[in-house]
């Protein structure tokens, strides 16, 4: 069974793909497209599971699943370098499966559609996978490798880490031996990462009493769309427009002006991308109907014109449907809408200590409401406990203060940088050395799973690093051709100079 998923992968990748096979490190690029054929959400890894255990037995090279998931492969040092540091390459399965509204594409079936637009490969309307895809391909080509110089290597590929790190918090010690990590989930080519953010998931759920939709309403769609979206760690703070926030500022305001009666509300999507796209269902009493379209035509010109530089795409838009059987309860409404309004969303607080870091922020990712039920979900990201704590407390107020009950899960530690280790030093002076110039050594306020997998390997000198990767957790996502030629040769002359153990 894995050895004919992986030939059907690989079949795939050949079908959907086949611009691609110009492109080089050929090796590379050839098992992203194989991967990319193969299904592989967050928290419906299966098929990938089976994907990358089927490859590594394909190698004949030791392979573990561990019992949440994690597919570990071990391979030996090339001749001559068997007295080197061990080192574990670390990259995640999983990816942000976000789609465009009008692309119709089947996450569950079909293989991403991929694309060359100049010096980038860009998927059609979807997601790429380049988070943390790139880094897999780059992982598996290095197995599968005959001609590449190398220390003792570990591959370790987890699972979840877009939806709660399951895979890095289940990992037990005991599996790896290495002595360094090469965690590939960074997204600019000139930055060494040394630490990150910690997460902490917030959902706010409440039931509530529905009323019928008087008879001489008239009902009405709001959508908002075009938004430029984003990883709600790495873009939040670009000012991008929230479309759940919008979507509620406008209710508030047609509720203050006219009274509506909110019927559905459906925005955003995954925590970890901030919401591109929003949409409700409202009734207006036949009296009002002149003021709302009002308040909405002078109010989308004042959202447009504040995001005409994060979000020049920006759509909002009122169309008049048919009816609606049931609307919010008025006092649940009201409610509500001021809870979500007092949800604090964007930057929370910059470091104090490291220029241009976000220290703590907040996404509110998902707002659902209908049929009685009502959800909110974030995400709050920190580098600092006390102060991810004290955010959590205040979004969790303002839902409280709306009827909603509030649960905390999924939360995962900071990693915390260690700017003097031996492999930050080695693989700085070597940038300066390929490449005539200064990394940009930092922290970034994503959630990398090296904190997580320092709790039971402490001892493991681990650096994150990756190619120029734009757009990602949205249908924007990109990953640029030249940079990833650039990264491969600075990961194989970096692999050239692990140290001798001992």
């Amino acid at each position: 069974m894995n050895v004919e998923l992986l030939t059907f992968a690989y079949k795939q990748k050949s079908i959907l793909t086949m611009s691609l096979s110009q492109l080089t490190p050929k090796a590379l690029w050839k098992n992203f497209a194989a991967l990319n054929a193969v299904p592989r959400p967050s928290k419906k890894e299966e098929r990938v599971i089976a994907f990358a255990k089927a490859f590594g037995e394909s190698l004949n090279l030791p392979t573990v699943v561990d019992h949440i998931g994690n597919v570990i492969i071990k391979k030996p040092a090339t001749a001559g370098m068997e007295d080197r540091m061990t080192v574990v390459l670390q990259s995640h399965l999983d990816m942000v499966h976000q789609k465009n509204a009008d692309t119709v594409f089947d996450f569950d079936k079909e293989g991403i559609k991929m694309y060359i637009d100049g010096d980038w490969v860009k998927a059609e309307g979807t997601t790429l996978g380049a988070d943390n895809g790139i880094g897999v391909a780059t992982i598996m080509a290095l197995l599968e490798s005959t001609d590449i110089p190398h220390p003792p290597l570990e591959a370790l590929f987890t699972i979840d880490e877009e939806t709660g790190m399951t895979g890095a918090l289940e990992l037990k010690g005991g599996f790896l031996d290495a002595d360094i990590m090469l965690n590939l989930d960074t997204e600019d080519d000139d930055e060494l990462t040394i630490g990150c953010a910690g997460g902490i998931d917030l959902t706010g759920s409440s039931t509530y009493q529905t009323q019928s939709t008087p008879t001489d309403s008239v009902c009405y769609k709001i959508a908002i769309t075009g938004l430029t979206g984003g990883h709600s760690g790495m873009d939040i703070h670009k000012g991008r427009g929230n479309a759940n926030k919008l979507m509620n500022r406008l209710l508030v305001a047609l509720d203050a002006e006219s009274q509506i009666m909110v019927g559905t509300v459906d925005g955003g999507g995954l925590r970890n991308a901030i919401p591109r796209e929003s949409f409700s269902t409202i009734a207006v009493k036949p009296d009002q109907v002149e003021t709302v379209k009002s308040l909405i035509s002078n109010l989308t010109d004042l959202i447009k014109k504040e995001h005409q530089s994060t979000d020049p795409n920006l759509d909002i838009s009122l169309e008049e449907i048919a009816g609606l059987d049931s609307v919010l309860d008025a006092k649940f409404q009201k409610k509500i809408l001021k809870s979500i309004y007092a949800v604090p969303s964007g930057i929370y607080r910059m470091s104090p200590d490291i220029d241009s870091l976000v220290q703590t922020s907040n996404n509110l990712a998902r707002v659902e409401i209908g049929n009685g039920q009502a959800k909110v979900l974030c995400l709050c990201r920190s580098s600092v406990d006390s102060e991810k704590a004290d955010m959590s407390t205040a979004i969790s107020s303002a839902l409280e203060l709306g009827g909603l009950n509030v649960e905390a899960g999924g939360s995962y530690p900071g990693w915390t940088p260690a700017p003097s280790s031996e492999i930050v030093t080695i693989m700085s002076d070597l940038y300066r050395e390929l490449f005539e110039g200064e990394p940009h050594v930092n922290a970034c306020h994503a959630g990398l799973e090296c904190g997580i997998l320092g709790t039971n390997y402490p001892d493991m000198d681990m650096i994150s690093f990756g190619p120029n990767i734009r757009g990602a957790h949205s249908p924007d996502e990109k990953v640029q051709i030249s940079s990833v030629q650039k990264y491969w040769k600075y990961l194989l002359e970096t692999l050239k100079r692990i140290p001798v153990k001992g």
